[in-house]
């Protein structure tokens, strides 16, 4: 009863404060927390802990748009992440996290949007950063956000700015994430109720020669032997828009049937296609990059096939996305030409960019 009593005062004082800058502590006790199976509420190192061995755990009854949001996090130097998650809704949100595991390397910290249950790391290579994480007790990530940008801080020095929340939510639920145990401790969040909509991506790339709209289909188990283009002049297409920068997040508009698993998720790929119009016949370059794999037709000839996947090219190859790094010459006929990008992703971000010179 007492637990109960000390969670509902907790839950409550949030919602009254919220706007009055004060920090308030969620306690870790299983009245505070939606977790997942597997998840412990215990006492270590003379606290009270959580220890989340996979998946996400999220506040009760709490709303969060702007402020700060701090967690311990005890020392692992095994193959672990630990974040924090905030302005969750439904299975989208924003994501930081802790791989403890690789200290003082260039990828200790990263920032990755959630899209449909699917991370999204690999297509933002630019928000990682390198830290050096004690190796005992405790360290602490600490998360200010403002608005679209956020300042991430571990032990109370700067590791990373994010220039652009890329959910573009303004508000949602708050929590944690684990893969492969992690133990968590006082977790606190300082609301501040300042919040600005979002400026909507006018999909302008600062390059005009990117493709900044596709037509995109839903999402497929993928089967090499069963890959048939004529079919693909059967689906229904969808038109999406890229972000600025020319870049497709395909998670952000398609759900997978099986998301959320990592290298267990099943591999799917949707169809992009994009028409070229040419006065007469003529040669144009076409640059693209993509994540995980891809193969390319130009009016139903197979022109490319690749794999930028995690780990297709060594143990350490992240198959991080750069900017159009693959080109192929495209023999256009005159009038009507049509692209067909068959993009194959497992996990840790799908996505395709493209330019047409």
């Amino acid at each position: 009863m007492a637990k109960i009593l000390c969670s509902i005062i907790v839950i409550f004082s949030i919602q009254i404060i919220s706007g009055q800058g004060a920090s308030v502590k969620i306690d870790m006790l299983d009245t505070n927390w939606v977790v997942p199976e597997g998840a412990v509420f215990e006492k270590f190192d003379n606290r009270e802990t959580l220890l989340l061995k996979k998946d996400r755990a999220t506040v009760k009854n709490v709303q969060f748009t702007n402020g700060t949001i701090e967690v311990d996090v005890y020392a692992n130097t095994s193959r672990s992440f630990a974040g924090i998650t905030f302005r969750k809704q439904n299975d989208n949100m924003e994501e930081v996290y802790m791989r403890m595991h690789k200290s003082s390397q260039v990828d200790a910290v990263q920032y990755t949007p959630i899209f449909n249950n699917e991370s999204n790391w690999q297509l933002f290579k630019e928000y990682q950063a390198q830290v050096t994480f004690a190796n005992k007790g405790w360290n602490t990530l600490r998360i200010e956000v403002h608005n679209q940008s956020a300042d991430i801080f571990v032990n109370d020095k700067k590791a990373l700015t994010v220039d652009h929340l890329r959910t573009d939510q303004t508000g949602g639920e708050i929590g944690l994430f684990a893969l492969f145990s992690n133990r968590f401790s006082n977790f606190r969040i300082t609301p501040k109720d300042t919040v600005q909509k979002p400026e909507k991506d006018s999909a302008i790339a600062v390059d005009p020669a990117m493709i900044t709209k596709w037509n995109i289909t839903k999402a497929r188990p993928y089967e090499a032997e069963k890959l048939d283009f004529k079919s693909f002049l059967e689906e229904k297409y969808t038109t999406v828009a890229t972000e600025a920068s020319g870049l497709l997040l395909i998670s952000k508009y398609v759900k997978k049937s099986t998301s959320g698993k990592f290298e267990k998720n099943v591999e799917e790929y949707i169809v992009a296609s994009t028409t070229v119009h040419a006065d007469n016949e003529e040669t144009k370059l076409f640059s693209f990059d993509y994540s995980d794999k891809i193969i390319v037709y130009l009016n139903g000839q197979l022109l490319f096939a690749g794999n930028n996947s995690f780990r297709a090219k060594g143990k350490q190859y992240m198959g991080h996305m750069g900017d159009t790094v693959n080109t192929i010459y495209l023999p256009l006929k005159k009038g009507t030409n049509k692209i067909h990008c068959v993009v194959i992703d497992k996990a840790n971000g799908w996505g395709l960019m493209g330019k047409l010179k």
